[in-house]
């Protein structure tokens, strides 16, 4: 099925920047930090001071630096009473945006109305040296300071100035011109990152039985039962089916646990004395640092553990240490799975938790995220529309995020990260978001941009995209376009022969097929890692906040959606759609729409009847001739969001109001009611179809099932005859008549249905027994 056509607002467009991998002339850059444009910085370092002359009445100083260039300025933080000070921070000022021939550096005394000028040190820009990694830093130098009039004042101070790219090692963390309007305070929360996931594992506990437990009343037979607690996950076994003091479960439970580990393993053993009250036997304590870790299937071996018992008492809880009763348990951390935390159809990273069993990388993975353009205002400051976006890149387990550019709806970063690679069927996400800490304090939560996907299968080794990716966002009030994203894109293959192995490697490992998990099991686990890395990176510093992680995960793709369903529907029919296409092709060839195509294909038809060892080498013939020829039509771009496959452009907007309806459901009983129906009536479709398909089955049943019997006679007497028929005769004339008669001209064709198929109809089904 042909791929619908989108608007030329929301294609991909390929973007041709001026950077090292494409460009002819490169330079020392290009061989490094080569997926980038080179943006040009002038780079301050005050590193600190000395001799500097105290005020007349105290003296001592509380000295910082002004760095100023044009209309910009940048200070260091200030220390009191103290003549010799060391800063050692660094000043980037773009040069696209420098409008001054001259640097000033201007040491100041902090004072409460005025503050003090203590001395300057000038240069001259055009003086500047260049630098490019992986040339050594820049050695500062001691410069003594002036005043006002050029003269030489007391004190000295120790700088470093040089023009370099953002490929200087002193760009992440130095002070930005482009950033001069952000408060000290939320410096930290712009700067670029790279963040990693938690190592996650499965914690598989087998509880087996309880021992000598102490009832508080032994006149009623107990209902036990076992809780586990790990962190925000509790799950509970089934009553024991032994009503003793010595019940038995043998059931395991899964939850997730993240290194290093933070929260104990809780076990409690409960009776169930009332509907609504249970009373807690025991508990114990298990830190998961002590858990065994196993890497197959093998069974680890188990433990005895004493259930202690807690009493409260003058309103504290505590430990009652004469207690003999124990629980028979076995614990491991199972690490030949590989925990989801992803979306199962956008996972970066496939390999076993535990690191002895990863294979060795197959690649390196190059992004370049170089800027975007028609960014909308994403929130108001000072009466005026305003965007402070950053882009948020996640592959395997590394995220990284590029510094926030502030008030600007064209920004540009610039900035290059790597992955390795380890299976080439992964995806990597980047997202692109405004910043709320600014202006919104940490209150207010980051908003979405939009995100762009990329397989890693669908790019040629080697070759760098560059392209301008749109960035969709599905609101209630239907789909929009948020802004354009450039990216460059570069997939290095180390081995082609390891690359070309791992397709023929399962997907997830061992484990996931030898002891599989079943499909409530691993949505639950997912839910819960991606809880836990949502609370890992955002404790980080600066935090990634929650909704950035979640939106990257597609924390809430498994809600029900009515557009995702009419997606997921077209989807299945472009499917079944060159099935479809070859049924009609057939039909006119059956039907002679081209004598010259239906004479041809009975030649060919009578050939392979006559030689069948031609059957199966002209199949594989005539799929290679396919495949060659759909090869000058292969896709030449990464995939991008398609707004005509989501079915996003030509929603409903109710349908668009219950997608972003709270669960449980927010809205009103007449709303809820309308939408029911109409949920009704979808499942009705599905129901007849799903009912169809159970219909032909059962009549296949029916042939000699007997059901019934004149049918079942004459299907069986069929059988005998045609056996008798078909050992008689050869099987090329067989095929040869059969072959023909399908291909008759519609001269010798009437319209009424075959008798196979109205044979076939009147067979009975179980439909007559539904009610």
């Amino acid at each position: 099925m042909q791929k619908p056509l989108q608007s030329h607002d929301f294609a991909l467009k390929e973007t041709y920047p001026k950077i090292g991998a494409v460009s002819i002339m490169g330079d020392k850059l290009s061989s490094t930090y080569d997926l980038v444009e080179q943006m040009q910085y002038l780079y301050v370092y005050v590193v600190k001071a000395k001799d500097l002359h105290g005020k007349e009445v105290t003296g001592s100083c509380d000295p910082y630096v002004e760095v100023k260039l044009g209309n910009y300025k940048g200070t260091t933080k200030h220390f009191e009473k103290k003549s010799n000070p060391e800063w050692k921070q660094v000043f980037a000022f773009s040069r696209e945006r420098i409008q001054a021939s001259l640097l000033e550096v201007v040491v100041k005394d902090k004072a409460y109305v005025i503050d003090d000028f203590m001395g300057r040190a000038i240069f001259d820009l055009n003086d500047a040296p260049k630098r490019v990694p992986p040339d050594s830093p820049l050695a500062p130098q001691w410069y003594r300071l002036e005043d006002r009039k050029g003269d030489k004042v007391k004190g000295e101070l120790m700088l470093a100035v040089w023009m370099g790219t953002q490929a200087d090692e002193a760009f992440p963390d130095a002070w930005h011109s482009d950033a001069a309007t952000v408060g000290s305070e939320a410096i930290a929360s712009i700067r670029s990152k790279v963040y990693l996931s938690p190592k996650l594992w499965y914690v598989r506990v087998n509880i087996i039985e309880a021992q000598d437990l102490v009832l508080s009343d032994k006149s009623r037979h107990p209902e036990v039962f076992a809780k586990v607690i790990i962190g925000a996950q509790a799950i509970r076994t089934r009553i024991s089916q032994s009503k003793t003091i010595n019940p038995m479960w043998n059931e395991d439970l899964l939850f997730v646990a993240a290194e290093p580990f933070e929260e104990p393993l809780l076990l409690t053993v409960e009776d169930k004395v009332a509907s609504n009250k249970d009373e807690i036997l025991g508990r114990c304590l298990i830190p998961l640092q002590n858990v065994q870790r196993r890497l197959d299937h093998k069974p680890v071996s188990t433990r005895w553990y004493n259930l202690e018992k807690h009493i409260i008492a003058d309103g504290e809880q505590k430990k009652e240490v004469k207690f003999a009763s124990r629980i028979h348990l076995r614990i491991c951390l199972d690490g030949g799975y590989h925990v989801l935390d992803e979306s199962t159809h956008y996972s970066s990273d496939l390999r076993p938790t535990a690191k002895q069993l990863w294979k060795s990388s197959i690649g390196v993975l190059e992004l370049g995220i170089l800027s975007a353009q028609g960014l909308i205002p994403m929130k108001m400051k000072d009466s005026r529309g305003t965007t402070d976006s950053y882009c948020v890149a996640k592959y395997g387990q590394k995220w990284v995020r590029t510094r926030t550019i502030v008030d600007s709806f064209t920004p540009k970063w610039n900035e290059q990260y790597t992955w390795e690679v380890f299976d080439p069927c992964t995806v990597i996400t980047v997202g692109v978001f405004d910043n709320g800490y600014i202006g919104g304090g940490s209150s207010v939560k980051d908003s979405r941009i939009g995100k762009v996907r990329i397989r890693l299968s669908t790019l040629e080794t080697e070759r760098v995209y560059t392209h301008s990716y749109p960035l969709l966002v599905l609101h209630s009030s239907g789909v929009k376009k948020m802004g354009e994203v450039q990216l460059a894109v570069r997939f290095s293959c180390s081995s082609l022969i390891n690359m070309l192995h791992m397709y023929s490697s399962p997907l997830l490992p061992k484990m996931h097929y030898i002891h599989p998990l079943s499909v409530i099991q691993l949505d639950t686990l997912r839910r819960q890692a991606m809880q836990i890395v949502s609370m890992r990176l955002g404790r980080a510093e600066p935090a990634l906040r929650k909704e950035v992680v979640e939106y990257m995960l597609d924390v809430d793709s498994h809600m029900w959606s009515m557009r995702r369903s009419k997606a997921n529907f077209f989807r299945i029919m472009g499917v079944f759609g060159g099935l479809m296409a070859f049924g009609k092709w057939f039909d006119h060839i059956c039907n002679w729409k081209n004598p010259i195509t239906t004479v041809l294909i009975h030649i060919l038809f009578i050939i392979l009847v006559l030689y069948p060892e031609l059957i199966l080498p002209t199949i594989f013939l005539y799929l290679f001739v396919i495949g060659i020829w759909n090869f000058r039509r292969r896709p030449r771009h990464p995939q991008h969001m398609d707004t005509r496959l989501s079915h996003a452009d030509a929603t409903h907007p109710d349908e668009l109001d219950e997608e972003f309806d709270s669960f449980p459901t927010s809205r009103s009983t007449d709303i809820i009611r309308m939408r029911y129906d109409r949920l009704r009536s979808i499942a009705g479709r599905v129901q007849t179809v799903v009912g169809d398909l159970a219909t032909q089955g059962e009549r296949f049943q029916s042939l000699l099932s007997w059901r019934d019997p004149r049918a079942s006679a004459l299907f069986v007497t069929f059988c005998l005859i045609a056996a008798i028929i078909l050992y008689v005769t050869p099987f090329q004339v067989i095929c040869l008549v059969a072959g023909i008669y399908v291909l008759r001209h519609p001269r010798f064709r009437h319209k009424l249905p075959s008798v196979p198929s109205t044979f076939f109809r009147r067979l009975p089904a179980r439909s007559d027994s539904m009610l």
